[in-house]
């Protein structure tokens, strides 16, 4: 199962990459036409994808032990979405055998300031931060 999954997160990264840089290379990150961003099912999607990476994140939070570390994931998977969160899957899923148990990966809490979180926040505020400055 370990395996599986670990396969199953790297798909989902490799799309979200490859489909995060063709759709840069089509607009800007903040040049979504008014039309589109304030279309209903617009707004309704962006919610659903906020409050499904809030409630992932509940479970990161559990996991680590370091507000660095928690702090650090809610700001990058907040920015990155999906990136992130396959990145912190993974992460996770090379630390367990891969004969391991799911429930390893699961419960198990890990301690320190998560450079990986961290590095992957920042990442996230600069690509913000340079899409908002360059419409």
């Amino acid at each position: 199962m370990i395996v599986l999954l670990r396969g199953l997160f790297l798909l989902i990264l490799a799309s979200m990459l490859w489909v995060t840089t063709w759709a840069s290379l089509q607009c800007p990150l903040f040049g979504v036409p008014r039309a589109v961003a304030t279309h209903p099912w617009f707004i309704a999607t962006l919610f659903d994808a906020y409050w499904g990476f809030v409630t992932f994140y509940v479970w990161v939070a559990y996991k680590q032990t370091s507000w660095v570390a928690r702090i650090a994931w809610l700001l990058a998977i907040l920015a990155l979405g999906n990136i992130a969160m396959s990145s912190y899957c993974l992460s996770e899923l090379f630390r367990v055998p891969a004969k391991g148990k799911v429930s390893d990966l699961l419960v198990e809490r890990r301690p320190g300031p998560g450079w990986l979180g961290v590095a992957l926040a920042l990442a996230g505020i600069a690509v913000t931060v340079a899409g908002a400055l360059h419409p």
